[in-house]
């Protein structure tokens, strides 16, 4: 399933469906591209008309997409998808949410589990999951128990997964298949795109291949790197016309037998051999037609080659121009790299810096125990609706703005002595897209005062309330 480095609300799996739709690795994606350029057509490269002849129709391109780049024949196909489905039946890992879809005879029901497991995994680490996945399905084991739960119990849950907007849709999903749908789940790729919020094609093709047996393929951030080795694609794969051309390839090679376990296949070969770095190539089922692995073999044969000429191996050679496919003339072959330099490297901007300071307003001899004070956030925008300490926002170069956060602890908590705030140190914690550091203070009220009538979006807690409540990471740290 789409891996980095943790980030501070989640990150993993399926990054390029998630990015997508709107969502790290593990499941699916959607129904049948039909790739086209924004302007409907292709940049000229070489192509031979009678290799294309021998594409199913549905995945003809136009005549300008190099054969290179393509499944030449359907014994090619067919190979493909025997060696990665026999790989898959022997190393496939046992997880929660594939025994519950293997095991569930209900279609509703295995749709559901097949969901809930396609929306964690976006953003997130497999391992990270299981256990979130687990408890979820427990709680809520069908869609009318999601349904009838609270947006509050489902921000507890999700607490610390990241990405909090995944659960709302999640269970505004469930609400609209209890209410609307008769409670039952769409059973295509693109009724469950139009008509479930929050689910995009990847999520769709996902849940109609696994749970309902559809030919439809899928492409995340795994399958992206698959693909982009196995025909050696090194443009940005996030440009329009390679985007649709992998999700050509993977409706191709979906095999309609078992186009659930197919697409779960390719995603595992992209999770645990096909991965960013070191991939394991000689554990690989396809690596036979991988064109990363003969251009690293083509590349070493030509550097421990003194006689003239080079290897006859096949290439790309458009006619004219740069092939749309392939990497750019400013993206060298990196010998350290291997199969690695696919696929092209997306150029990311630097998280935006944001300061804000917090504190952990205390009532430590409170009736009944010691209580901090929570604020519930927006119900929009980051971490919406979960709570955490009262916290102003600062400019960069405001490093300590005592006044502006005792006016916003006075505004839930009513006066307070000033003098007691005291400045602890600082948090950073990374978001998606957001490096945020908190400047913490701590500010203690004395006496056994009991806790004071509170506002709308206010609680004191308990320290074991806290770490049960729907708070963030950041919060935790």
């Amino acid at each position: 399933v789409m891996r980095k480095p943790r980030a501070a609300v989640g990150s993993g799996h399926r990054k390029q469906a998630a990015s997508q739709e709107g969502r790290e690795k593990h499941t699916l994606g959607s129904s049948q591209a039909k790739p086209s350029a924004p302007d409907g057509t292709i940049p000229e490269c070489p192509e031979v008309s009678a290799g294309l002849a021998r594409q199913p129709e549905e995945v003809v391109l136009q005549a300008s997409i190099s054969p290179y780049h393509l499944f030449r024949d359907t014994a090619e196909v067919t190979a493909f998808r025997g060696n990665l489905l026999s790989w898959y039946d022997r190393e496939k890992r046992d997880l929660p949410w594939r025994r519950q879809a293997e095991d569930e005879v209900d279609l509703d029901k295995r749709a559901y589990a097949v969901w809930v497991s396609e929306v964690m995994l976006q953003q997130t680490q497999v391992a990270t999951v299981i256990n979130y996945y687990t408890r979820w399905m427990q709680k809520w084991p069908t869609l009318q128990d999601l349904a009838s739960a609270s947006l509050e119990e489902v921000n507890q849950l999700w607490a610390g997964l990241g990405y909090y907007s995944r659960g709302r849709r999640l269970q505004e999903g469930a609400r609209k298949v209890v209410e609307e749908l008769g409670g039952h789940m769409p059973r295509t790729a693109e009724t469950l795109q139009q008509l479930l919020p929050g689910v995009g094609r990847y999520t769709a093709g996902a849940i109609a291949s696994i749970a309902f047996g559809q030919a439809t393929g899928v492409v995340d951030g795994n399958v992206v790197r698959v693909l982009c080795r196995v025909r050696a694609i090194g443009a940005d794969p996030s440009s329009t016309v390679v985007s649709q051309q992998l999700w050509s390839l993977a409706q191709q090679l979906v095999d309609p037998a078992r186009p659930g376990d197919f697409n779960q296949a390719a995603m595992e070969l992209g999770a645990t051999v096909c991965t960013p770095q070191r991939p394991h190539c000689s554990q690989c089922p396809v690596q036979n037609l991988c064109r990363a692995r003969q251009r690293v073999e083509q590349e070493q044969l030509s550097a421990s080659q003194s006689l003239l000429g080079s290897p006859d191996i096949e290439k790309c050679a458009p006619n004219t121009g740069q092939c749309q496919l392939c990497p750019p003339p400013t993206q060298p072959w990196d010998q350290t790299l291997g199969v690695a330099n696919f696929p092209r490297k997306a150029s990311r901007r630097p998280p935006r810096e944001v300061c804000s300071a917090t504190c952990v307003l205390e009532q430590p001899r409170a009736l009944g125990g010691a209580r901090i004070l929570l604020v519930q956030r927006p119900k929009s925008g980051l971490l919406a609706g979960l709570w955490e300490f009262p916290s102003v926002t600062l400019e960069p170069s405001e490093k300590h703005q005592y006044k502006a956060l005792m006016q916003e602890l006075q505004s839930w908590a009513g006066p307070l002595p000033a003098a007691g705030l005291q400045h602890l140190g600082e948090v950073v914690h990374i978001f998606s897209h957001i490096k945020l550091t908190y400047q913490v203070y701590s500010l203690a009220l004395e006496g056994q005062t009991p806790v004071t009538t509170t506002p709308p979006g206010a609680r004191w807690l308990t320290r074991e309330e806290f770490h049960t409540a729907a708070v963030s990471t950041a919060m935790k740290k």
